[in-house]
């Protein structure tokens, strides 16, 4: 088992800004969340998976959400769905994106549940 940190004051600090790096880095935001659940007695694991997130975010310093000088920053927001077109399963799609300026935040596109049966008479 590891052991807690002797002083949480620069693992907290880093959690924080951590935090406020997930705003343009959403693929940092469940791991930065997870981290955050320690912030009262981190151990020695908990630190070292902060390091490796430093790590991941050098390795990668491109990554993340643009937002141009002359681009507005508007939040659009697209949905389209069709009728039936899963040909194995008959069932419909649905699905959305949305955008603030030119950056993709948020997404999902899936299968519609079937009807349910109807209750027997």
């Amino acid at each position: 088992m590891d052991s807690h940190l002797d002083d949480p004051s620069s693992y907290r600090r880093l959690i924080g800004k951590l935090l406020y790096l997930t705003n343009t880095r959403p693929d940092l935001c469940f791991s930065v969340n997870l981290l955050s659940q320690f912030m009262q007695s981190p151990t020695n694991y908990h630190y070292r998976a902060v390091q490796h997130i430093l790590r991941y975010i050098k390795s990668k310093p491109s990554e993340g959400l643009f937002f141009a000088v002359d681009s507005p920053i508007l939040l659009k927001a697209f949905n389209d769905s069709d009728w039936a077109t899963c040909h194995n399963t008959r069932r419909s799609t649905t699905g959305f994106c949305i955008f603030l300026a030119s950056s993709l935040i948020s997404w999902k596109f899936n299968k519609q549940r079937p009807f349910p049966d109807p209750p027997p008479k």
